[in-house]
């Protein structure tokens, strides 16, 4: 296999949540572009990202959760769905997100919850469903969104920062438990993106101002800028990749 060929989906079923718009959106397009059929886990709308994987020549499966809302049990629905309509299923990637801001001395437990569940107790669950279907299958690759608010603490997003640190902890917990199964589970870490959870950051002059000064690159990322990571942690080309937590934030780490 030539390197640029061990970088191909051909043949796989990928599984990515929040898959409507922004990061989720370019994620399950870039795996398709690879070669990958994609269900894709939406609360508002996927026809969009529907049309365009179709386009592709691949398949596209939605699927309606909110993962608010959802169960333990509803997570493994979803996989036992996929891989009975889809065949199989090779790749999970967890991207569903929200924010909740608010300064700590006044954050509410609804908010606490709200964010837990959705970037903490849904990612553990449905990897452990997908976990579970990838070793009878003799694999798969598990990629998981953090954050660089995985490696520092940020401001007025105290639940967040607690759920993304916890999204790095169990990506290596459970590269150390599945690695040996050929599972590898790895998390991409964004920064600043155009996406709807930062447009109040965006849309402040001031706030505006004092991150782009912060990021060495000068500029907000693009969603389509993680279709390249997210291929490598998908495909053969990182084999040997497991528990790894990759920044792809302009340098903001790195200053």
């Amino acid at each position: 296999m030539s390197v640029l060929d061990s970088f191909r989906l051909d043949n796989k079923v990928a599984l990515v949540t929040g898959c409507g718009r922004g990061l989720g959106q370019a994620i399950a397009l870039g795996l398709a572009e690879a070669g990958a059929d994609i269900a894709g886990v939406y609360t508002t709308r996927y026809e969009d990202t529907q049309q365009q994987v179709e386009a592709l020549g691949r398949r596209f499966l939605p699927i309606e959760c909110d993962l608010l809302e959802a169960s333990v049990s509803r997570l493994n629905e979803i996989v036992a769905q996929v891989v009975g309509d889809m065949g199989r299923l090779d790749i999970l990637v967890n991207n569903a997100g929200i924010v909740r801001r608010a300064p700590s001395f006044e954050y509410s437990e609804e908010d606490w919850d709200a964010i837990i569940q959705i970037h903490l107790k849904a990612v553990f669950f449905l990897s452990q469903a997908a976990g579970r279907m990838m070793r009878d299958q003799g694999g798969g690759k598990i990629i998981n969104i953090a954050s660089l608010i995985s490696f520092q603490g940020g401001i007025l997003i105290p639940a967040y920062a607690a759920a993304k640190h916890g999204v790095a902890g169990i990506t290596k917990t459970m590269a150390n438990e599945w690695s040996s199964l050929n599972i590898n589970v790895n998390a991409i870490a964004p920064g600043y993106f155009e996406t709807d959870n930062i447009i109040a950051l965006r849309n402040d002059p001031v706030r505006s101002k004092a991150l782009l000064d912060r990021i060495p690159a000068g500029r907000w990322g693009v969603p389509d800028e993680l279709k390249g990571i997210a291929v490598f942690l998908a495909s053969d080309a990182s084999r040997y990749v497991h528990g790894a937590v990759i920044p792809v934030d302009g340098a903001w780490l790195a200053r």
